[in-house]
């Protein structure tokens, strides 16, 4: 079984077997060639290939974090149960109730900004902490102050008051590019500073963290405890990302790890300097990928982009015009290529704001303006409904599992009542897989208007392939595919 650990780290993956000159400074694509000290070098004492004037410029930024906790004690079950305790509560041995412990854990972190002493780490490593310590390379000990911590992005930004500090440049890592030489530096199992290299191995990963905004580079470098909020930096010397995680069956490195982007992070460290927290900004609509499947079926000749599935009742996109099967392709300029694009631009941007927004409908492109407001606290996820009633559509498999009626009497749906009833859903059917839910009104069939079950009925028998319904749910209209 796979396991995600968090922890992230380095390590080589390249083999270098090149001769050169003892005095030359040895140059390879994608390597700065003018300023000394930002390439491979060969040691002129030596005659040794060495990135030792690199890591001696920038090691002394990455430090090792020390985190204290107190870990609450389990009570004893015996003595939660009444019938239990009462033999308990005079007897001269009675159980003592366990005391709370004190627990120690190590990560790693990055100075980003000399002057205002601020340090950049992983959520996961400082979470709950009732002390933090900061350890530089000069082995100057510190106690650091948390100024906020995110931990939708693992991103956590302390502040320690230290002289003589080094820091890291934060690189574009929009520049990035996969094939790119990458070195970590970071505090693997708590051994102290260690240096690894590798590539990067992949761009805009995610998948990885439940409901985190994600936009990993992917490396083939060791990721292992200990190297959380570590620094990954290139050629140059910049900081592209702060390692996080490793996808791993023992718990120590395969080659897969992941960094938060350079440029998330700056988005981050911006508004804990100034808020203690991240306040996500939302525009109210729920998007998902535009695959092969619903390119097809919504007959829309684009690529890529967010597909709107969902626009709240009187959300900024609801008053933008929004509609759902609009697909967004650019946000203040930028280019979305997926749902996560979207999901990530709107996210960092201040609240109150009014930003650009371009989306495709029935092959017209159309620009506007859009607000962006405070996001709600995210909600938990509802189940599916259990249900066995009879299905009304097993001629398509899309619809099996579902059972499909007119709108109940008496039932007043938010948005009229045009269209149909899905009476019921049973788990794990296709319906359900398809996202279709207990309660869902289904208006539309490939955009056009259902007003009845005959009609509904029709509509299905006359369509081949992937299916699109327009469905209320509750007050808000979502898209679902069904093939």
């Amino acid at each position: 079984m796979k396991t995600l650990i968090a922890a992230s780290a380095l390590t080589a993956a390249t083999v270098l077997s090149l001769s050169a000159p003892a005095n030359a400074q040895l140059r390879l694509p994608g390597l700065s060639g003018g300023v000394s000290g930002d390439t491979l070098t060969v040691d002129p004492q030596r005659g040794v290939l060495t990135l030792a004037p690199l890591l001696e410029r920038t090691t002394p930024a990455v430090v090792n974090i020390a985190v204290t906790s107190t870990v609450k004690a389990k009570s004893n079950p015996l003595m939660n149960d009444e019938f239990f305790r009462r033999f308990f509560e005079n007897a001269p041995n009675r159980p003592s109730e366990p005391q709370d412990r004190q627990a120690s854990s190590a990560g790693s972190g990055v100075i980003i900004d000399a002057g205002k002493g601020y340090v950049l780490t992983n959520h996961h490593v400082i979470d709950d902490a009732d002390e933090v310590k900061v350890t530089l390379k000069d082995s100057r000990s510190v106690t650091a102050k948390v100024l906020g911590s995110d931990p939708q992005t693992d991103i956590a930004l302390l502040q320690i008051d230290a002289k003589k500090l080094t820091a890291l440049n934060l690189a574009d890592s929009d520049d990035t590019r996969v094939g790119d030489y990458v070195l970590a530096i970071g505090n693997p199992f708590g051994l102290g500073q260690t240096v690894t290299s590798g590539i990067v191995s992949a761009l805009g990963r995610g998948g990885i963290s439940r409901d985190g905004y994600e936009d990993f580079i992917q490396t083939d470098a060791s990721i292992n405890p200990g190297n959380s909020g570590g620094a990954l930096i290139n050629s140059k010397g910049e900081l592209i990302g702060i390692n996080t995680a490793i996808i791993s069956r023992s718990g120590s490195s395969a080659g897969i790890g992941f960094a938060v982007p350079a440029n998330m992070a700056s988005k981050v460290v911006d508004q804990l300097s100034r808020y203690g927290e991240v306040r996500r900004g939302r525009i109210g609509v729920g998007i998902q990928d535009l695959t092969a499947d619903l390119r097809s079926a919504l007959d829309i000749d684009v690529q890529s982009g967010a597909l709107v599935r969902q626009v709240e009742e009187d959300s900024p996109a609801d008053r933008a015009g929004i509609e759902v099967g609009d697909v967004i392709i650019a946000f203040d300029g930028q280019p979305i290529t997926d749902s996560r694009d979207i999901r990530n631009a709107v996210g960092f941007v201040e609240r109150g704001t009014r930003h650009d927004i371009t989306y495709l409908r029935d092959g017209r492109r159309i620009k506007t303006k859009i607000d962006v407001e405070q996001a709600p606290e995210a909600d938990a996820d509802s189940g599916e409904d259990d249900a066995s009633n009879d299905n009304a559509f097993d001629e398509r498999e899309g619809f099996n599992g579902a059972s499909i009626s007119a709108i109940p009497e008496g039932l007043d749906p938010s948005g009229g009542n045009d269209g149909v009833y899905v009476a019921s859903v049973r788990i794990g059917s296709k319906a359900a897989r398809a996202g279709l839910q207990k309660g869902d009104v289904i208006r539309q069939v490939n955009r056009k208007d259902v007003k009845s079950l005959s009609q509904f009925k029709t509509l299905i028998d006359d369509t081949d392939g992937v299916i699109a319904l327009t469905v209320q749910r509750g007050r808000s209209k979502i898209f679902v595919a069904v093939k």
